[in-house]
C-alpha cells in the first residue's frame, strides 16, 4: 500500500470511502503469526504460533500475562500489543488497589474499547 494524504489519521476517509489506517492495521495482522483462544465454562487456553522474522532474530513473546486471571495473545505488531498490555496491567492494578478484588474481564475490555474510541470522538 502506498502512503498518501488520506492515511495520516484513523478518522480520515479517502475519496473511495476507505479508512486506510484500518486497512494498514488489518495488513499487519495478516503478516503476524496465528493466535487462537479456546474457552470452556471453567478454563481458557491461548495458543500462538512462534516464528522469527529471520534466522538471526529471536522469537518474540506472543502470549502475555495481564493479571493472575487474564492474559492476551498477540497477532499483529508486538510493540502495539505491549503498549496495550501495559495499559491493561495498570488498570488491573488500580482496580485491585481501589476495590480489593480482581478486575472483571468484561470491565477491562469495555475500558480498553472506550480508551480507543475516545481518540475518534475528540475530532
Amino acid at each position: 500500500m502506498f502512503r498518501n494524504q488520506y492515511d495520516t489519521d484513523v478518522t480520515v476517509w479517502s475519496p473511495e470511502g476507505r479508512l486506510l489506517q484500518v486497512e494498514y492495521a488489518m495488513e499487519s495482522v495478516k503478516q503476524g503469526s496465528a493466535c487462537v483462544g479456546i474457552r470452556s465454562s471453567t478454563h481458557s487456553v491461548l495458543g500462538a504460533l512462534k516464528r522469527s522474522v529471520s534466522e538471526l532474530s529471536s522469537h518474540q513473546q506472543k502470549i502475555l500475562s495481564i493479571d493472575t486471571h487474564l492474559g492476551i495473545a498477540i497477532a499483529g505488531l508486538t510493540a502495539d500489543a505491549r503498549t496495550l498490555a501495559k495499559y491493561m496491567r495498570s488498570e488491573c492494578l488500580n482496580h485491585k488497589y481501589v476495590y480489593g478484588t480482581q478486575m472483571p474481564s468484561g470491565r477491562l475490555m469495555t475500558d480498553l474499547a472506550d480508551r480507543h474510541q475516545r481518540t475518534t470522538q475528540t475530532y
